[in-house]
């Protein structure tokens, strides 16, 4: 018997076929959202997952003002800020975050900083954390793009709309 047909092939930088994904938030819980969002951005659905190689998908995450919280979350859950400053720690409600609306500067697309304290940031900030507390961790969350509406500038990669009941 050939050992050589059992070896475990893993994946590389060169090796790995990223694609685009589209993803719609209408009446999504914001939890099981952000899980499968994760497990997408680390590869995670994929046969040659290797978990220290960025070989998952390019997510873009639309109407992102339309997501679920379910029970008192709207009212109870608490985002915490600090502006740097002494007695600078802020705290919102997850109600103030969806019902603000981000800065927009003429011209200039909209950037993670100017997205802070809205809807787009309570579902990053959701798959930021179910990320792993590692160096791969930037590389993959760079790999997220969430916006408010159903609008992006991400037609020429032809994303492919993934339905969430279906996918596991």
């Amino acid at each position: 018997m050939n050992t050589l047909s059992y070896k475990t092939v893993s994946a590389n930088k060169a090796t790995v076929t990223k694609e685009w994904v589209l993803i719609d938030a209408t009446n999504q819980p914001v939890g099981r959202l952000a899980s499968q969002v994760s497990k997408m951005l680390r590869g995670k659905h994929r046969a040659n997952y290797t978990p220290n190689v960025d070989c998952g998908d390019n997510v873009i995450v639309i109407n992102a003002e339309k997501v679920r919280l379910t029970g008192k979350k709207l009212t109870d859950r608490q985002y915490v800020k600090h502006t740097g400053y002494p007695g600078g720690q802020r705290h919102f409600t997850a109600k103030d975050m969806l019902s603000r609306v981000p800065e927009q500067v003429e011209g200039k697309p909209l950037r993670r900083e100017r997205m802070r304290g809205t809807a787009a940031w309570v579902i990053e900030h959701a798959v930021k954390g179910m990320l792993p507390k590692n160096r791969l961790s930037s590389d993959l969350f760079s790999n997220l793009y969430v916006y408010t509406g159903n609008q992006h500038p991400h037609e020429a990669q032809n994303p492919k709309q993934i339905d969430l009941s279906t996918f596991k």
